[in-house]
C-alpha cells in the first residue's frame, strides 16, 4: 500500500519546498588533499587563490585562512567542475579570475570541461563549456598555469588543452575560445600508452603559457609569449614575438626532462624552469632547474644539486618579485628521507638548503614546524614518518607584493610562513600549516551516535576523525584515528545499544584493517579478530557490540563474533549493502540488487524478506536508532520503510526518487527526521522529511553543491536536533541544522513492543562553537630511519583511493 498518496500528489505539482539551511564545513582542518597550484596577484596585495583537483577553488583571506568559492556551481550534474587544472588572475584587474574545470579526460567523466570565470572574486560565475575534456584530477595535473591573461589586454587569454586539442584562445575576456592554428605541438607524453582504462594513456597536452610582460605589444597584445608541452624534447618550450601569429621551438633548449613550471621575473627580463623526468604528481627522480636569459637567448643549468644528491625531479619555484634574483626550488617528490627545498639570493650561481645530514642519520634543520591551525598534522604524520617538509610539491611560490610570505603545497597540506628572508640572515625559519578553511577530505563514511560521539568520520588518506560533540565542530582535531592509523577508513559504525563501542575499517591489504575504540572513537585498537588479506568495504556493528558484519572490497561478506577470525556468510551476495539493527542485537540486514535479506541470528545466516517493490537496486539500509526493527532502505525507485525487521515494507513516498545515501537524525519533539539525497521536486539534491516522509523540503539549496549525489555520505545527528552532515569526494564533511515540519514518529518502547506515534512540534537547534589552541613545536635535529611512505594524494570521483582510480 502507498503512504500519503493525496498529499505527494499535491506537493509534486507545487513549486519546491526550500528550508533555509546555512551550510558550513565541520572543521577537519589541514587541507587534507592535494593543492596543485597557488596563484597570487601581481599587483594588489592579499588577493590569491588555490586550486584543487577535487576540490574547487579557494580564496585567501587576510588572515591566513582560505574560503570556497565555486561550491555553487558544483552540483549532481555537474561534479566534474570541483576539478581544476588551470586557474588565472586578470594583471589589470584584482576582481577577475578564470579557471579550467574538468575532473577527467577519459570515461569516468561524461562532461567536457569548460572555462569559469567570475568578475566578483569568486562570489558569482560564469560558464563556457568547450569541446573537449579537461583533467583537474589527471597525471600532471601540478604542471602549469595552462590558462594565463595577457598583461597588456585584459581581453585576451591563452588556454592549453590536454588530449592533444593543443592551444586555445579568447579575445572577449574568456566567453568565447577559438583554437590557434598557426601553433601545432600538442604534448604528446602520456605515463602508460598501454593503460586501457584512459587514465594514464591520455596525451598530457600543455604544460603552461607564460606572457613576457616586457617584450611590448603587438596590436595592443603581449608580443613575446612562452607555452611549454608535455614533452622531454627540445622542443617542448615554444614562443612567439608576434602576439601569436607564429611559434617557433625556443634554441638551445635543454631536452632531457619535462618543463613543469616557466616563472617570469621581469627585472631580470629572465625565465626560471623547473624539469623533471615525469610529470608529477608521483613521480619524478631525476631533474633539472634552468634560467632562460630572454635578451641574451642563453640558457643556464642553475640546478642545486648534483651526482648521488640528485635524485628527484623538480616541482615548484618560487620567484621573488621584490628582489631580483631571489628563487626558492623544491624537489618534486624525495620520498626519503625528506623533501628538499632550496634558496638562491643570486639568480642560482649558489644555494643554500632547508636541512642537511649532520652526521647521519642526525639532520640540522634550519626551520622549525607550527601545526596550531591543525594539530592532528603533527600527531598523525610529522610525528611517525621521516617526510616532516612532504611530498608532492607541485606549487611553491612568493606574494609577489611580500618577500616574506610564502606557500607550498603537499600531497596532505598546505605549509607555508611569513618569515621566508629570515633564511638568508639567521637560515631559520619558520614553517605553519596554512590550510586553515581548505577541506579537501573524500569522506568515505559517516556516522553519528545518539548518546555517545556527535561525529565519527571516515575519510580517504587520512584515516577519519571524531567530534566528540556539537561544541567541537569547528575545532580543529588533536589526532586522526591512529593506533593503528589506516591510510584510509572507508567505513565506520556504532554499537546502537552500546554507543561508545565504535568500529571501522581500511583499505590497505596487508594488515589488519579492522579497528575497534571502546570511548566512542577516542581511543582504538587492532581488532584482533581480522586478519591481513581483507580490506575495504562497509561495516556493521551489533548492537551490543559483540558481532561485526563486513562487506569487504574483494571477498564477499564476512562476520565475526567474540573477536573470532572473520568468516564468510554465503547467504549474502558478495556485494551486498549491509546494516545492523540498532537495538537488536541478533538482527542485521543486507540489499542486494532488488531483494532486501534479514538475519535473526547475528548475522549467521540471511534469507529474503519483504518485498521492495519495482526497485532493482538496493543503495543504502538505515535502521532507526532507537526502534528494534525498524529499518529505511533507499533503492532506484525511492524509499521503503518497514516496522516489522523488513518482513513486509511500505513505500514511503512518490515524491523522492532515484535515492541514495539516506539517514534519520534527532528531529524536534523526540521525533526522528528522514535525510535523503535523491531526485524530488526541485531535482537531484538533498531533501529532508520530519514527517516519517509523508513530506520532502529541499535542505540543500541553490547555493550550497555537494558534487555528485552518488558519492555523499549522510549522517543526522542523534545529539542535536535538526543538524545533519552531508560527507563529500573532495569538499570534506558540510553539516547545517535548521527545522522540519513535523508530523513524524515518537519512538518507544515498553516489555519489547515498538509502537509509533506522531506530533506536530517544531523545533530551533543552536550550536555552540570554541576556538582551539595549541603550540608550535621546533625541532633542531631528528633522528631518520629508511622507510618508504606510500604516495598519496588524491581520489577518483567516486572516492575509491586518491591518486589511484
Amino acid at each position: 500500500m502507498k503512504l500519503f498518496t493525496a498529499t505527494k500528489l499535491l506537493l509534486a505539482a507545487a513549486a519546491p519546498i526550500h528550508a533555509a539551511y546555512t551550510w558550513q564545513n565541520v572543521k577537519i582542518g589541514g587541507g587534507g588533499g592535494f593543492v596543485p597550484s597557488f596563484v597570487f596577484h601581481p599587483k594588489t596585495k592579499g588577493v590569491a587563490y588555490a586550486r584543487t583537483d577535487i576540490g574547487g577553488i579557494y580564496r585567501l583571506n587576510s588572515d591566513d585562512s582560505w574560503t570556497a568559492v565555486t561550491d555553487s556551481i558544483v552540483d549532481n550534474a555537474n561534479w566534474n567542475k570541483w576539478g581544476v587544472d588551470a586557474l588565472a588572475l586578470d594583471p589589470q584587474d584584482d576582481t577577475k579570475v578564470y579557471a579550467a574545470v574538468g575532473s577527467y579526460t577519459n570515461s569516468w567523466d561524461p562532461n567536457n570541461g569548460a572555462i569559469i570565470r567570475s568578475s566578483d572574486k569568486g562570489a558569482t560565475w560564469s560558464t563556457t563549456t568547450l569541446s573537449f575534456k579537461v583533467g583537474g584530477n589527471m597525471p600532471g595535473r601540478g604542471m602549469g598555469e595552462r590558462l594565463a591573461v595577457d598583461p597588456a589586454n585584459s581581453k585576451i587569454l591563452y588556454f592549453g588543452a590536454r588530449s592533444g586539442n593543443g592551444l586555445w584562445k579568447s579575445i572577449d575576456a574568456g566567453v568565447t575560445f577559438t583554437k590557434v592554428s598557426s601553433f601545432t605541438a600538442k604534448g604528446l607524453y602520456a605515463p602508460d600508452p598501454s593503460d586501457t582504462n584512459g587514465y594514464n594513456n591520455d596525451p598530457q597536452g600543455l604544460a603552461f603559457v607564460t606572457f613576457d610582460s616586457t617584450s611590448g605589444t603587438t596590436s595592443g597584445a603581449t608580443s613575446r609569449i612562452f607555452v611549454g608541452t608535455a614533452d622531454n624534447t627540445t622542443s617542448s618550450v615554444w614562443v612567439t614575438e608576434d602576439a601569436g601569429t607564429t611559434w617557433k621551438a625556443v634554441a638551445g633548449q635543454p631536452g632531457t626532462f619535462f618543463p613543469h613550471k616557466a616563472i617570469l621575473q621581469p627585472t631580470e627580463k629572465a625565465l626560471y624552469f623547473t624539469y623533471s623526468d615525469g610529470t608529477g604528481p608521483y613521480d619524478g627522480t631525476m631533474g633539472a632547474v634552468y634560467r632562460y636569459d630572454i635578451t641574451a637567448g642563453t640558457w643556464k643549468n642553475i640546478t642545486p644539486v648534483s651526482g648521488s644528491d640528485l635524485y628527484f625531479g623538480f616541482g615548484g619555484i618560487g620567484v621573488d618579485m621584490q628582489k631580483a634574483g631571489t628563487i626558492v626550488v623544491a624537489s618534486l617528490n624525495s620520498w626519503w628521507p625528506d623533501a628538499q627545498i632550496f634558496r638562491s639570493i643570486d639568480s642560482g650561481t649558489t644555494w643554500s638548503r632547508l636541512w642537511e645530514w649532520s652526521s647521519y642519520p642526525s639532520m640540522n634543520l634550519y626551520y622549525s614546524q607550527s601545526t596550531s591551525k591543525a594539530p592532528w598534522v603533527k600527531a598523525g604524520f610529522l610525528d611517525s614518518d621521516t617526510k616532516d617538509l612532504g611530498w608532492m610539491i607541485e606549487s611553491l611560490v612568493i606574494d609577489p607584493l611580500d618577500s616574506n610570505h610564502w606557500l607550498y603545497s603537499t600531497g596532505l597540506t598546505v605549509f607555508g610562513g611569513h618569515d621566508l628572508t629570515k633564511w638568508d640572515t639567521t637560515h631559520n625559519i619558520t614553517i605553519e600549516v596554512l590550510a586553515d578553511g581548505i577541506e579537501e577530505f573524500a569522506v568515505l563514511g559517516l556516522a553519528s551516535a545518539p548518546g555517545g560521539s556527535e561525529l565519527l568520520a571516515a575519510v580517504g588518506d587520512d584515516s577519519g576523525f571524531t567530534f566528540a560533540s556539537s561544541s567541537v565542530l569547528r575545532t580543529s582535531p588533536q589526532k586522526p584515528w591512529m593506533d593503528p592509523i589506516f591510510s584510509s577508513s572507508t567505513s565506520v559504525d556504532y554499537a546502537g545499544a552500546s554507543v561508545k563501542n565504535v568500529i571501522r575499517v581500511g583499505n590497505t591489504a596487508g594488515t589488519q584493517q579492522v579497528a575497534a575504540s571502546g570511548d566512542g572513537g577516542v581511543t582504538w585498537y587492532a581488532y584482533s579478530g581480522a586478519g591481513t588479506t581483507m580490506s575495504g568495504g562497509t561495516i556493521a556493528y551489533s548492537a551490543s557490540a559483540d558481532t561485526i558484519l563486513w562487506s569487504t572490497s574483494a571477498n564477499g561478506v564476512q562476520r565475526s563474533q567474540f573477536s573470532s577470525a572473520f568468516s564468510s556468510v554465503s547467504s549474502l551476495p558478495a556485494t551486498a549493502v549491509i546494516a545492523a539493527d540498532k537495538q537488536d542485537s541478533t538482527a542485521f540486514y543486507g540489499g542486494h540488487a532488488a531483494t532486501f535479506y534479514v538475519s535473526k541470528n547475528t548475522g549467521s545466516t540471511f534469507a529474503a524478506a519483504g518485498a521492495l517493490t519495482g526497485a532493482t537496486s538496493v543503495r543504502a539500509i538505515v535502521a532507526h536508532p532507537k526502534a528494534a526493527g525498524e529499518v529505511w532502505v533507499s533503492t532506484d525507485v525511492g524509499i521503503f520503510r518497514s516496522t516489522n525487521y523488513g518482513t513486509s515494507f511500505a513505500k514511503v513516498s512518490t515524491a523522492l526518487t532515484n535515492t541514495y545515501q539516506i539517514a534519520l537524525g534527532l528531529g524536534s519533539g523526540g521525533t526522528w527526521n528522514v535525510y535523503a539525497f535523491g531526485t524530488g521536486s526541485a531535482g537531484a539534491r538533498l531533501y529532508g522529511s520530519g514527517d516519517t516522509g509523508a513530506t520532502w523540503t529541499d535542505i540543500q539549496g541553490a547555493a550550497q553543491g555537494f558534487g555528485a549525489i552518488d558519492s555523499c555520505k549522510l549522517a543526522g545527528s542523534g545529539n542535536t536536533a535538526g543538524q545533519v552532515f552531508v560527507g563529500t569526494n573532495g569538499r570534506g564533511v558540510l553539516y547545517a541544522s535548521g527545522s522540519l515540519a513535523s508530523g513524524g514518529s515518537t519512538t518507544t518502547t515498553t516489555s519489547g513492543q515498538t509502537t509509533l506515534s506522531t506530533t506536530t512540534t517544531r523545533s530551533t537547534t543552536t550550536t555552540t562553537t570554541t576556538v582551539a589552541t595549541s603550540t608550535t613545536t621546533s625541532r633542531t635535529t631528528t633522528t631518520s630511519s629508511a622507510t618508504t611512505a606510500t604516495p598519496t594524494g588524491t581520489v577518483p570521483r567516486f572516492g575509491v583511493s586518491k591518486g589511484y582510480p
